[in-house]
């Protein structure tokens, strides 16, 4: 996948996917694009408050993973960030669309006629975290399911601009920790590894050698 098609996948996320959460929220309650934003609500306190809880469940996320068994777990999405090369404004700019865009849809739109926990697993699911195919896949998707329902509770509390702000901080340290930390082989299924353009060229040279 190009950068180009992220950046334009990240702005569909931010701006089509509130879309039909806002259109039937006006059409069952009339509710206006102010309140639907919670721009009345919105205060630094509630933003660095959801920010600090993000980073610390990432944190926790990432020292769990460190567990032998996670070993396992073929995560695509690390193999196509160190692909793409993606730097800290990229991080920036991914981590707000998905922040605001994801959670206008689920935690304003779908979790009003759902509840929590269907909204919460539904969104687990639809990131490809729950798989029948790669069983191994599901233990990232328990370790996520808490911090959902962290959020799917935390929207009925503290508001839109809270779990916005958790959301985008969790994805933001994973985002950071993905581009920084070097790793010239990511193994993302028992029998799939990214191969970077060095690695292809080196491997060229020595089939050259080889042959001659």
């Amino acid at each position: 996948m190009k950068k180009s098609k992220l950046y334009l996948l990240g702005v569909i996320t931010l701006i089509a996917f509130p879309i039909p959460a806002f259109a039937f929220l006006y059409w069952q309650e009339k509710i206006s694009l102010f309140e639907f934003l919670e721009l009345k609500s919105v205060s630094i306190f509630t933003i660095l408050t959801g920010i600090l809880v993000g980073g610390c469940y990432a944190l926790l996320a990432m020292a769990v993973m460190k567990l032998p068994i996670f070993e396992k777990v073929p995560l695509k999405i690390d193999a196509l960030v160190r692909s793409l090369h993606l730097n800290t404004f990229d991080a920036i700019f991914l981590s707000i669309c998905a922040g605001i865009g994801e959670e206008l849809l689920f935690r304003s739109g779908v979790q009003q006629f759902l509840g929590i926990w269907t909204t919460s697993i539904l969104f687990v699911a639809i990131h490809g975290y729950f798989s029948i195919k790669q069983p191994m896949m599901n233990l990232y998707g328990l370790l996520v399911l808490p911090f959902i329902l962290i959020l799917g509770y935390s929207f009925e509390i503290y508001g839109l601009w809270f779990v916005a702000s958790a959301h985008f901080s969790y994805d933001l340290l994973l985002f950071l920790v993905l581009i920084h930390t070097k790793q010239p082989e990511l193994k993302i299924a028992q029998d799939e590894f990214i191969t970077y353009p060095h690695d292809q060229a080196t491997s060229s040279e020595e089939d050259t050698s080889e042959e001659l």
